[in-house]
């Protein structure tokens, strides 16, 4: 035990108290806080049921049905990224059956931080969560970039002017509320679903099998044919492309702490998503190309809009109103995921893994600066306008915390079968095997698609494990709520 009578100290604690005790438990030293602590840090409980829950999934995920998909066909050609795009599928239908019950299970808003924690200690949950944030930080920022897209087609402004609009307004509303800002959501989420059903009323009649194979081939690959133009490579290369059809809904458990009844909502939520996006993403993979060309959207930075345009003409209405109703995708999730990085930020500097004053709420009990930092980080990336590298960048954060997660998993039925569990993954830990192995092959094929992308989210995720080596594992707090069901299972075990 130690203690530190700094005022310096107490003020970043947010105590009341000029004093902390602490304890040293293996890698990290912990810190106790008064009440005053956790009082600044409180969000708004009871805000949302599975639908809204279900909702959130689907808008964290729906943009990727609007643009970003089409890049895997240059990847791998049609063949290339349907192969890819089915492995994906499998990869997340495990995934979210045991997210959904380590979400039931432990209910905080670290999300996979506070899954890891329990499973594999501080060291495990810092790595998890870190990964989760570095998806969520750098997602909105390549979709801001395919905002712009849609916007320069629809009225010709595109470029930093329409990036630091978005995450000026959308930050904003959030701050007014979670639970303003998930009925809006909720809204824009609907809105976007009928552009997709449009979309597909509109191309269903003009498919055609031929659209799907003109991709030039490449003749030197391995296994190269007009259905595999770059050859079975060009399968791996198309993966994370694949991913961006479902990349994110693993953050619904992070409106844990928000929801009415985690034990059951968390469940129905998560997976009543995904089963709405496996349909969304299969009905825009093969309509997008098989109704105009698969050559034609392998670039393409508005694929559905340049889809009907090609058959409808560049002036049509239907063009023209997917073009304005599909922007409401982009914002779906570019909004909701500015709520997942909240939480995550939120969650982390809780817990004393980030700097303490990113997790202070206001009186509208929404964490103020864990908004607005990371988008400020988000809006200077999004400069760069590379959309398609910050794709590969976020997937690379997210196959890494996927497989922590499915681990955490596995560890936590082994080492506590007896753990009450409101809900069982079907197959137990057989599917969630399924989910790791894929998603070690799928955080592999990051650096098949851009070295360069992999090793800059490397370096940004080196930085934080530095944060966390050097200083911030001396500095946790023991109260958080991840850390405090981790020590409950501790003190359990010892009793034993």
């Amino acid at each position: 035990m130690r203690e530190d009578s700094s005022s310096a100290h107490s003020n970043d604690l947010g105590s009341t108290s000029a004093t902390s005790t602490g304890s040293k438990q293996g890698a990290v030293d912990y810190e106790s806080v008064d009440s005053g602590y956790l009082e600044q840090r409180q969000l708004k409980q009871g805000t949302a049921g599975w639908i809204l829950l279900a909702g959130l999934g689907v808008s964290y995920v729906i943009s990727g049905d609007f643009a970003g998909w089409n890049f895997g066909f240059a990847q791998g050609g049609f063949g290339g990224m349907f192969i890819a795009t089915v492995l994906i599928a499998l990869m997340y239908g495990c995934m979210v059956f045991g997210l959904a019950e380590l979400s039931a299970m432990i209910p905080t808003a670290g999300g996979g931080y506070g899954f890891a924690r329990r499973a594999m200690g501080p060291v495990g949950g810092f790595l998890t969560g870190t990964a989760i944030l570095l998806e969520y930080a750098i997602a909105p920022a390549a979709i801001a970039v395919f905002i712009g897209g849609y916007t320069g087609a629809l009225l010709g402004v595109d470029g930093p002017i329409i990036y630091a609009l978005f995450y000026a307004v959308f930050v904003g509303i959030h701050l007014r509320g979670t639970g303003e800002a998930l009925k809006i959501m909720l809204v824009i989420t609907a809105i976007a679903v009928l552009a997709l059903l449009l979309f597909v009323v509109g191309m269903l009649p003009h498919f055609s099998w031929d659209n799907l194979t003109d991709m030039p081939v490449n003749t030197d690959a391995v296994g190269a044919s007009v259905w595999l133009p770059e050859g079975y490579w060009g399968i791996w290369g198309a993966i994370p492309f694949a991913i961006w059809l479902f990349l994110a809904v693993e953050g619904v458990p992070l409106a844990a702490e928000e929801s009415k009844d985690p034990t059951r909502d968390m469940p129905k939520g998560i997976i009543t998503a995904m089963l709405i996006l496996l349909l969304l993403g299969g009905l825009v993979l093969f309509l997008a190309p098989g109704g105009s060309s698969a050559a034609l959207m392998a670039d393409h930075a508005a694929p559905l809009v340049g889809a009907l345009q090609h058959v409808y003409g560049e002036n049509s209405v239907l063009a023209t109103v997917v073009n304005v109703v599909g922007l409401a995708g982009l914002i779906a999730s570019f909004f909701s995921i500015i709520f997942g990085y909240s939480r995550q930020v939120f969650a982390l500097s809780r817990a004393g893994y980030l700097p303490r004053w990113l997790s202070v709420t206001s009186a509208r009990k929404v964490p103020v600066l864990a908004l607005i930092v990371p988008g400020v980080f988000g809006f200077a990336l999004s400069l760069t306008g590379a959309g398609d590298l910050m794709i590969t960048m976020a997937v690379f954060g997210a196959t890494l915390s996927y497989g922590l997660m499915m681990a955490s998993h596995i560890l936590l039925r082994l080492k506590e079968p007896d753990l009450e569990r409101p809900y069982r993954t079907p197959g137990g830990i057989l599917t969630t095997s399924i989910a790791l192995v894929l998603s070690v092959v799928a955080f592999a094929s990051t650096f098949v698609v851009s070295r360069e992308a992999a090793l800059w989210s490397a370096v940004f995720y080196g930085a934080l494990v530095a944060y966390f080596a050097l200083y911030s594992r001396h500095h946790l707090v023991a109260q958080a709520p991840e850390e405090e069901f981790a020590a409950l299972a501790k003190a359990e075990a010892e009793l034993q």
